[in-house]
């Protein structure tokens, strides 16, 4: 079983040792251009069009990661980079459902304990015990209900919360009630105080955070973006948060990254920032994943996590 792996800034050694002890009987390189000689898989990141262009035979394509539209985009513009029937899958659990449990509960119990009027309260010098929250009032909303989504929403729910999550097609997670379709998100947003977005990158989900959306949120709502900067409408969200419809926003992901020194939202007093940390892709979880998966097309079993190209995700 030959291998190809691509990543344009991670440690590839490290990776590849991985991957090694994961699959001992496959022979492993990282691709160079010019690199024309036959592979059974290629695990990749944003590959360069000619390290998958014309590879027939491959049985596998892994983007080592939960996002998948930096692929996509590429075989829009280049339809021939993927041979037809190859197979392309996404890491759907590589610790990545950890990570974003941790951030968003600990963001949540952030604004639930408001201990961001606090910290305002400190900037100010004021002594002064403010009015607790209650749980029942303190919806929260996913928008987004994959795997990522899913388990996140799950963690909160078992801290007491209403949550409730907002996908394409009807969910059932313990303890969360599912809004599914266009027809129903409007009954998802009245009444949510924190809208956590999970949403994969789609032609649909571009701009969906706008000012439409935000202004069916409970007043005084938080958002929380961890899936993708385009999904952000960020002039809605800061005309949002200056009129006191939104009380405090947490970021990871942007339009544009790094962002720009000029963006209005580094001075924001209610947005909080993060350089796109909330969920690495780590090598040995990321690497047992793929010895699984690829066990299981080679016994000809059933696979997780392959994309639909048509979907998207």
């Amino acid at each position: 079983m030959d291998i190809i792996f691509y990543h344009p800034s991670l440690d590839n050694q490290a990776w590849l040792q991985e991957i090694g002890r994961a699959l001992p009987q496959a022979r492993v390189r990282q691709w160079t251009r010019g690199d024309n000689q036959p592979a059974d898989y290629a695990l990749v990141w944003h590959p360069p069009v000619d390290m998958l262009r014309g590879r027939k035979k491959l049985k596998g394509v892994f983007v080592l990661g939960a996002g998948v539209d930096a692929i996509l985009s590429k075989l829009q513009q280049n339809p021939d980079m993927l041979a037809e029937g190859v197979p392309l899958f996404r890491l759907e659990d590589t610790g990545m459902v950890q990570q974003m449990q941790e951030y968003a509960l600990s963001q949540v119990l952030h604004w639930f304990r408001r201990f961001d009027d606090y910290h305002r309260q400190k900037l100010a010098g004021v002594w002064q015990q403010l009015e607790e929250y209650r749980h029942q009032d303190f919806t929260i909303g996913l928008l987004g209900a994959g795997v990522l989504g899913g388990k996140v929403a799950e963690s909160l729910a078992a801290w007491g919360f209403p949550v409730r999550c907002w996908s394409r097609s009807r969910k059932n997670y313990a303890g969360v009630r599912s809004f599914a379709g266009d027809q129903e998100l409007a009954s998802f947003l009245k009444g949510t105080r924190v809208l956590i977005n999970l949403l994969p990158n789609t032609p649909q989900t571009v701009g969906i955070i706008n000012r439409t959306l935000i202004e069916q949120l409970a007043d005084a709502a938080y958002i929380l973006n961890l899936a993708r900067g385009i999904h952000l409408n960020e002039n809605d969200l800061l005309q949002a948060l200056d009129s006191g419809k939104l009380k405090g926003a947490m970021l990871d992901v942007f339009s544009r990254e790094p962002l720009a020194e000029e963006s209005p939202l580094w001075k924001h007093p209610r947005v909080a920032i993060t350089p796109h940390i909330a969920a690495f892709t780590r090598p040995r979880e990321a690497s047992a994943y793929i010895a699984k998966t690829i066990g299981q097309i080679e016994n000809g079993e059933k696979t997780q996590g392959e994309v639909s190209l048509v979907r998207g995700y």
